[in-house]
C-alpha cells in the first residue's frame, strides 16, 4: 500500500511539473518584425476613428477594417481555410451616446477558427481597430493611434497568423472591434451577438495598449504587464451575492479566475515575464472593450503594458513646451509587443487544447479538521486539480493532482483557505479554475 502511494505522489509531481513543447514553439514563432509591419500600415490610414471616412482606400476606418479582413484571409488561405472570415456590425445613432458625432454602422472583423470536439466554446482575443484625436468628435484629424490600438490589433492579426498552424479542441476567435472610444460599441455588439447564437465563452482576452516601455512618469519596463480583472461578474443573482457573504469568494468570479490562469501560465512558460494582477475591472475610471462582455455575465480581462504615458494618449500631433504629443509609430517598443503578444497566444492555445472546466463544484468540511469537494465528471479529463490557497492570496499556491471527481484533503481546516478545481486533459492543458459553486452537506 505504501508503494502504491509513493508511486501515485511521484506520477502526480511528474505530471503537474510537466510542460508542453508546443507552447515554447508557439513563443519563439511570434514576430516582431510583423507586429511592426501591421502597426505602420494601420498607422498610415490617417485615421481611424469609428466615424470617419468609410469609401477611401487608403484613408479612414472603412479602409482599415478591410485591410484587417484581407490579412485574415490571407492568413485562412494559408491554413486550408481554416478561418471564417467576415464582418459583425450594428447600427449607433446620435442618441445612443455623447460621443456619437453622427448616424453609423460599427463594424468589426472576425476571424473564427473552429476547434475539433467543441466547436461551440470560444476563447477570444481583440484588439481595437479604432483610433482618436483630443477631440473623440473629431474624426477628421489625423489619429494614427499606434500604441491605443495598432498594437494590439496588429497583436491579434499575428497571434492568428502563428495559432492558425494548428488544431485544438476548442474555438478560437481573433477579432478587431470598433466603436471602443465612443463607448465600447463593438465589443457591446459582438457580446450581444455571442449571446443571441448561444456561444459558450472560455473568456475574452482584450488587448489595449501593449506596445509601450516608457511611462509618463519616467519609469522604462520591458518586461511588466498588467492583468485587469472585475472581481465576481456584474449579473450575479441576490442567491449567489448572499451565499458569497457567507462562504467566501469576493475576489473569486470567472474573470478574476481567467486572470489566475494567465498569471500561472506566464509563470510557467515565460518566466522572465512580470504579471501583474490587477483587483480593478479596469483603469481607475476609464474602460475597455471586455467590459460588455463582462456585462452579460462572460469571463473578459484586459492584457495591457504596465506603464502608460498620457502625451502619447488621445491626444492631437503636435509640440508644445518641448514635449511631442501624439500616438505616433516611433514611440511603440515591438520586441514589448512580440511578448504581450506572446502572453495571449500561449493562453489561447492552452485554453483552446484543455478540456472544459467542471460546471459544479461542492465542497464541504464544516467543524472539521479536512475539506471535502465532489465535482461532475469532465468526459475529456484524465485528471482533476484540486488548488487552494490563503484567503489573502491573490494566486493559486498549492495544489493536489487526483483522478477522481470526489477527494477529501485531510489536515486542512476548510476556515482558512480557498479551493478550486480544474480539468486536466490527455496533453497536460488544464481548464480555468472554478471556484466551488455548491455546499456539499
Amino acid at each position: 500500500m505504501k508503494k502504491i502511494t509513493l508511486l501515485f505522489l511521484i506520477f502526480s509531481a511528474s505530471f503537474s511539473a510537466q510542460t508542453d513543447a508546443k507552447i515554447y514553439n508557439i513563443i519563439k514563432a511570434i514576430s516582431a518584425e510583423r507586429i511592426k509591419a501591421d502597426v505602420k500600415t494601420l498607422t498610415e490610414f490617417g485615421t481611424r476613428n469609428t466615424f470617419s471616412d468609410t469609401i477611401s482606400n487608403t484613408r479612414g476606418i472603412g479602409a482599415a477594417r478591410r485591410w484587417i479582413k484581407s490579412e485574415f484571409n490571407k492568413i485562412s488561405s494559408n491554413c486550408n481555410n481554416c478561418l471564417n472570415v467576415f464582418y459583425q456590425k450594428d447600427f449607433v445613432t446620435k442618441e445612443m451616446g455623447s460621443r456619437v458625432p453622427h448616424n453609423a454602422w460599427v463594424v468589426n472583423v472576425v476571424a473564427i477558427q473552429k476547434g475539433t470536439k467543441h466547436p461551440n466554446r470560444y476563447i477570444i482575443m481583440s484588439g481595437d481597430i479604432d483610433s482618436r484625436a483630443s477631440n473623440t468628435m473629431d474624426f477628421k484629424t489625423d489619429a494614427p493611434g499606434a500604441n491605443d490600438n495598432a498594437s494590439g490589433m496588429a497583436g491579434t492579426i499575428e497571434a492568428a497568423r502563428v495559432l492558425s498552424k494548428y488544431k485544438f479542441e476548442n474555438s478560437i476567435i481573433y477579432v478587431g472591434l470598433s466603436g471602443e472610444e465612443q463607448g465600447l460599441f463593438g465589443g457591446a455588439g459582438l457580446a450581444k451577438y455571442a449571446k443571441e447564437k448561444g456561444w459558450e465563452i472560455i473568456g475574452i482576452l482584450n488587448n489595449d495598449m501593449i506596445g509601450n516601455i516608457k511611462g509618463v512618469d519616467g519609469v522604462i519596463d520591458n518586461r511588466s504587464f498588467r492583468i485587469f480583472s472585475e472581481p465576481v461578474p456584474a449579473n450575479e443573482t441576490e442567491k449567489q451575492r448572499k451565499m458569497r457573504r457567507f462562504y467566501g469568494g469576493e475576489v473569486d468570479g470567472i474573470s478574476r479566475q481567467l486572470a489566475r490562469y494567465v498569471h500561472k501560465n506566464v509563470k510557467t512558460y515565460m518566466p522572465e515575464m512580470n504579471p501583474m494582477m490587477i483587483y480593478r475591472l479596469d483603469r481607475f475610471g476609464r474602460g475597455g472593450h471586455h467590459r460588455p462582455f463582462n456585462d452579460l455575465g462572460f469571463a473578459g480581462i484586459r492584457i495591457m503594458e504596465a506603464h502608460e504615458n498620457y502625451t502619447q494618449q488621445h491626444q492631437d500631433i503636435r509640440t508644445e513646451n518641448g514635449i511631442n504629443y501624439g500616438d505616433t509609430f516611433e514611440h511603440v517598443n515591438f520586441p514589448y509587443a512580440k511578448k504581450l503578444t506572446a502572453v495571449n497566444a500561449i493562453n489561447l492555445a492552452s485554453l483552446a487544447w484543455a478540456p472544459p472546466a467542471p460546471k459544479e463544484v461542492a465542497i464541504g468540511g464544516i467543524v472539521k479538521p479536512s475539506v471535502k469537494l465532489k465535482w461532475n465528471k469532465v468526459e475529456e479529463a484524465i485528471g482533476y486539480k484540486i488548488y487552494w490557497r490563503d484567503t489573502t492570496s491573490p494566486t493559486w499556491d498549492n495544489s493536489r493532482y487526483v483522478k477522481t471527481n470526489e477527494f477529501t484533503l485531510e489536515g486542512i481546516v476548510i476556515d482558512n483557505f480557498y479551493f478550486g478545481v480544474s480539468a486536466v486533459g490527455r496533453n497536460g492543458h488544464e481548464s480555468v479554475v472554478v471556484f466551488p459553486n455548491k455546499i456539499w452537506r
